[in-house]
C-alpha cells in the first residue's frame, strides 16, 4: 500500500485517558474544524467493569469558540448515528467511530454513562481530516 494518510490529517485529543467510576459526563475539548474538511471521532474502551454500565454519545456543534452556542447536531449531518457509536458494559476493549459533516466550525462530542460504578477506561481522539494545506504537521499540532 502506497497511499498517504498521515499528511492529510490531524489528530486532536477529544477525551485524554480517563476511568470513568461514576455517572459524570465526560465533555470532550472543543475541536476547532478551521482548515480541515472532514472531523471523525474516534472512541475507544478499555475493560468495562460494570455489568450495567451504558455509555450515550452527543455530538454538538456551533460558531462560537467557547461554543456558548451550543446545539445538538442534526441527524443529517452525522455519518453513523450516535446510537452507535455509544456503547454499554460489554464493549470491553472495542473501537466506535462517528463522523460530522455540518457547516459549523467547532465541535465537541460528550460520553455519557448511566448505571456506571465500576472503572470505565475511555478516550476519544477527534480526527481531522481533508486539510486544506498539507502536509499536515508530525507531531500534530
Amino acid at each position: 500500500m502506497r497511499r498517504d494518510l498521515s499528511s492529510k490529517v490531524n489528530p486532536k485529543v477529544s477525551t485524554a485517558p480517563v476511568v470513568v467510576t461514576d455517572t459524570t459526563a465526560q465533555v470532550g475539548s472543543i475541536i476547532d474544524t478551521a482548515g480541515y474538511t472532514s472531523l471523525t471521532y474516534l472512541i475507544a474502551t478499555g475493560t468495562l467493569a460494570d455489568a450495567d454500565a451504558t455509555f450515550a454519545v452527543q455530538v454538538d456543534e456551533g460558531d462560537a469558540a467557547n461554543l456558548s452556542d451550543a446545539s445538538a447536531v442534526a441527524d443529517a449531518d452525522l455519518i453513523g448515528t450516535e446510537a452507535l457509536a455509544g456503547f454499554t458494559f460489554a464493549a470491553d476493549s472495542a473501537c466506535r467511530k462517528i463522523g460530522y459533516i455540518g457547516g459549523k466550525r467547532y465541535v465537541r462530542l460528550t460520553i455519557t454513562p448511566s448505571g456506571n460504578s465500576g472503572n470505565a477506561p475511555i478516550a476519544c481522539i477527534a480526527l481531522l481530516g481533508d486539510a486544506t494545506r498539507a502536509p499536515t504537521s508530525n507531531p500534530p499540532a
